[in-house]
């Protein structure tokens, strides 16, 4: 192992804090926003993800049970609640020690929000007191498919797998007790009923990981190869216990963590606790040692903390982590970051609690370096969080954020969506990091990588400041999502043959449709001055992908001239992933009776052949309209300027009504709620009002029985005053 001088190292943490040019603030704002990226199942009214929308809003029917909600692990689309719990857990600690610099940010309802989601999440995981769903999805399918979280349920089976007292799993039990125990502790002061509920699950699930012993990997074999449990449930026992009793002040908690201790993993061949490693999703006993030496100032736990903390600064009898010549204390090649940050975040808890002026200026200036390196004080002049500082990554392995689809992990175009705050995995051992979408090594980010890189962020804040954004996030760029390829097929006297491709490439965000259609306009003035009657005209198909039907001639509007051809895709589901479930191909010919005369067909007088391809060339036929439901969401009608509605607009806070709205598809839901006496009624793009309710302080009302498609939301006060309208999607 490579020894690097203590001067030297002191030379490098000196110049850094010297600068301390960091946004400190910016970058808690972002980290911290990183989680709504992760949502799954509805989306809260809260979530300002413009590109996120509602997805697997079915997990857990299975198994019979409600388990939405919840955060995709990493760029991936699983969930796995062992590491999900310690990422909840932690971000919960950085709120412990530095709650009054998440107030002063502004960050403080954000950093809530984000707890409050996933603790509701595992508590509806905790299906009997001893029972508790710890997946859902499968890795192996999931990671067979390059497309955004909103079309994963569309595409594949995503099954729940358990724990139980026949199927125990004291780590992943013991992890989801010690995470909401955090909870109960950060929402004491706040929501004392939520902390309440936090705290008895909390300890049910801590009961049911000690008494019935063993291993969750070898209960939901599907988390083999992703997140096993390396070092065993001791670890998970002792961390549950500690966060019971600082939740709900039982000393019978601490009696048991003490008592629990001395089962903690050692080093090979040595009685001494093991500090050659650091604080993870896998073992806490490293955060173990600082919590409790914090809270019973024995020695034996300083000594133990110190000696992990030691080797990651000083060295231990000659021994210390690896350093990059850049100064990263590397502990292993994947998620490089993540280490430094979760053992920064640790050496600044037990700074902030020893009096030693030496030890205290030690591991503080260890994590202001080792988290100035993320954020760009490194040999690559660049961050390594996305959407913050110079030369941030923008390839970052991370489906949903890529946002172009079809698609596959070795895509090179930068990400059409900016995750901000996410902290990628990290260079290697010689600085080396290579922005590349295939690189899911040093490149994807993953929620247990923000999650003490926050808490971290939250200390320096206090420390150093630093303004968050004013105005964030910032709108993205929003490219056109539907629209129709076509061109002429085949022609001749007295007919024209179309060929139409229906594209659904949403991403603001991503939409499963299944009421899709669109429609060719024909004038048939000739037709008429011709003789032939209507019914001669035939509609025939040469081909027809998906679940397509084809309609009759129908006058538009009561024309007696202009009629139109509707191709339909209803129950056919059309979303953006794959080569083939995003664009539908249709093939349909209009035609005469073969005898009629050449000047009975004339298509250029026809509104949709002006803007299909002529020359053998498909291109954009901006008439040919698209509908969803019966409702036009792109293109345009005879005589009409287009349409083009995207889907679920940013949901920032409309000031009119001081509240931001969202629609996950099912519900509408208000944040803060609305008060008595609002009115709320949906329009259809006709004009049509086809729901309407009035208040009484709502945060959510139900559209399950609208029909999908777009509609335009509008408030009106008491006195059915208009306030606000903004479009909105339902869907099934």
């Amino acid at each position: 192992m490579k020894f690097i001088p203590q001067a030297f190292l002191s030379m490098i943490f000196l110049t850094t804090l010297a600068s301390a040019a960091y946004n400190y603030g910016e970058a808690l704002q972002k980290a911290v926003y990183f989680y709504e990226c992760q949502q799954s199942g509805p989306l809260p009214a809260w979530n300002r993800v413009a590109w996120r929308g509602p997805s697997c809003i079915h997990d857990g029917a299975d198994a019979g049970k409600d388990l939405t909600g919840g955060w995709y692990d990493a760029g991936d689309h699983v969930k796995f609640n062992f590491p999900m719990s310690f990422s909840v857990t932690m971000l919960c600690w950085g709120v412990v020690e530095n709650r009054d610099a998440y107030e002063k940010s502004g960050q403080l309802p954000s950093i809530l929000n984000t707890i409050r989601f996933a603790a509701e999440y595992l508590i509806r995981c905790h299906t009997a007191q001893n029972e508790f769903y710890g997946q859902v999805g499968d890795g192996g399918l999931d990671h067979s498919f390059w497309g955004p979280a909103e079309s994963v349920e569309s595409l594949m089976k995503r099954p729940s797998a358990k724990i139980d007292a026949t199927h125990p799993g004291s780590d992943l039990a013991g992890e989801a007790a010690a995470a909401l125990a955090a909870t109960s502790l950060v929402f004491k002061s706040t929501d004392p009923a939520f902390s309440a509920t936090c705290l008895t699950h909390a300890q049910q699930l801590y009961s049911f990981a000690d008494q019935y012993r063993g291993k969750y990997d070898a209960s939901i074999t599907a988390a083999q190869g992703y997140y096993n449990s390396w070092s065993g449930y001791h670890d998970e026992l002792v961390w549950g216990a500690v966060w019971l009793y600082l939740a709900g002040g039982d000393n019978s908690y601490l009696a048991k963590a003490e008592s629990y201790y001395d089962s903690l993993n050692t080093e090979p061949q040595s009685t001494t606790r093991s500090y050659k490693w650091t604080i993870a999703w896998d073992d806490k006993s490293y955060g173990c040692y600082v919590l409790l030496a914090k809270l019973t100032g024995s020695q034996k736990y300083k000594d133990d903390a110190q000696r992990w903390l030691d080797f990651w600064t000083v060295g231990v009898n000659g021994q210390k982590i690896t350093y990059t010549p850049g100064g990263l204390a590397w502990l292993d090649q994947w998620g490089s970051n993540r280490y430094a940050a979760n053992t920064a975040f640790c050496a600044l808890v037990y700074a902030d609690s020893v009096a030693d002026a030496s030890v205290k200026t030690r591991y503080h200036d260890f994590a202001v370096r080792q988290i100035n390196y993320m954020l760009g004080d490194n040999p690559m002049g660049r961050s390594l969080v996305v959407g913050y500082g110079v030369n941030p990554p923008c390839h970052e392995h991370h489906r949903t954020a890529e946002g172009s689809y079809p698609g596959d992990a070795g895509d090179t175009i930068a990400c059409l969506h900016t995750l901000y705050g996410a902290l990628v995995g990290g260079p290697d051992a010689s600085d080396n990091y290579v922005d590349q979408r295939s690189n899911y090594t040093q490149n994807e980010p993953a929620c247990d990588y923000n999650a003490a890189f926050t808490g971290a962020l939250a200390r320096l804040y206090k420390e150093y400041g630093g303004d968050p954004l004013a105005v964030f996030p910032p709108p993205e760029p929003v490219p056109e999502q539907f629209y129709i390829l076509a061109k002429v097929n085949a022609s001749g006297t007295g007919f024209t043959e179309i060929d139409a491709v229906l594209c659904n490439k949403t991403n603001t965000p991503a939409r499963v449709c299944r009421h899709l259609s669109y429609r060719y306009f024909v004038d048939l003035s000739e037709v008429a001055a011709a003789g032939i009657p209507l019914s001669q005209v035939t509609i025939s198909t040469n081909y027809m992908q998906g679940k397509a039907s084809v309609g009759p001639l129908t006058a538009y509007n009561g024309s007696s001239t202009v009629y139109y051809v509707e191709v339909s895709y209803e129950g056919d589901s059309l979303f953006p992933g794959t080569q083939d479930s995003y664009k539908r191909e249709a093939q349909f010919r209009i035609q005469l009776p073969n005898n009629s005369a050449a000047a009975a067909w004339d298509p250029t007088n026809d509104w949709s052949y002006k803007t299909v391809g002529v020359s053998g060339q498909a291109i954009k036929a901006v008439n040919m309209p698209i509908y969803d439901g019966g409702v036009q969401i792109w293109g345009a009608e005879p005589g009409k300027p287009a349409v083009n509605v995207i889907a679920d607009k940013a949901p920032a806070i409309d000031k009119k009504c001081n509240c931001r709205i969202r629609c996950d598809g099912r519900y509408i839901s208000f944040e803060p709620m609305i008060q008595q006496g609002m009115g709320l009624d949906l329009i259809s793009a006709a004009g049509q009002k086809v729901f309407s309710f009035r208040a009484v302080n709502s945060r959510k009302i139900s559209v399950e029985k609208i029909k999908p498609g777009v509609y335009f939301l509008e408030l009106s006060d008491g006195n059915k005053k208009p306030i606000t309208r903004q479009s909105i999607i339902v869907q099934q």
